[in-house]
């Protein structure tokens, strides 16, 4: 069965609810290839993301420049991705803010320490996006999600 790059693409926003950016990359895809990650057949990461989530249960501790003045928060992830951490966090962060994070993560020597963008906040609960990530703290996170996902 064929799909063409606009119905694929309206499938992807009516089903997922994609922002601007996803859209132009499944668009990239399907028209640079035919098809989208090698088979239509195989099943889009979760909700329209770049990578799965995996669930995973560890403090993180942010940090946020506001009004002058930095403010601490504490919480508890919920899920992570190579790139970003679901979290419940002890106070409300608004979406679009930059954040500075702190993630103790297992296989990893020390915490890792990021900037991470809010994409959104349901009450406490957050959704980070990684930014600027650097090589090594790439191979932390995708080793952790590999972890992850063998369930050990």
């Amino acid at each position: 069965m064929e799909i063409s790059a606009a119905g694929w693409v309206g499938t992807l926003c009516d089903n997922h609810q994609a922002d601007r950016s996803t859209q132009l990359s499944v668009t990239f895809a399907t028209v640079a290839t035919g098809h989208m990650e090698g088979s239509i057949s195989k099943p889009l990461p979760q909700s329209g993301r770049r990578f799965p989530r995996y669930p995973v249960d560890v403090r993180i501790s942010v940090q946020v420049f506001r009004s002058g003045e930095t403010k601490s928060l504490w919480g508890r992830s919920n899920e992570l991705g190579e790139d970003g951490v679901g979290a419940t966090m002890t106070g409300e962060l608004e979406a679009g803010e930059v954040v500075s994070m702190e993630l103790s993560l297992p296989l990893a020597a020390y915490p890792l320490k990021l900037r991470a963008l809010v994409r959104y906040r349901k009450g406490l609960l957050h959704g980070f996006e990684f930014l600027a990530i650097n090589e090594q703290q790439r191979d932390v996170l995708r080793r952790v999600c590999e972890m992850l996902a063998t369930g050990l």
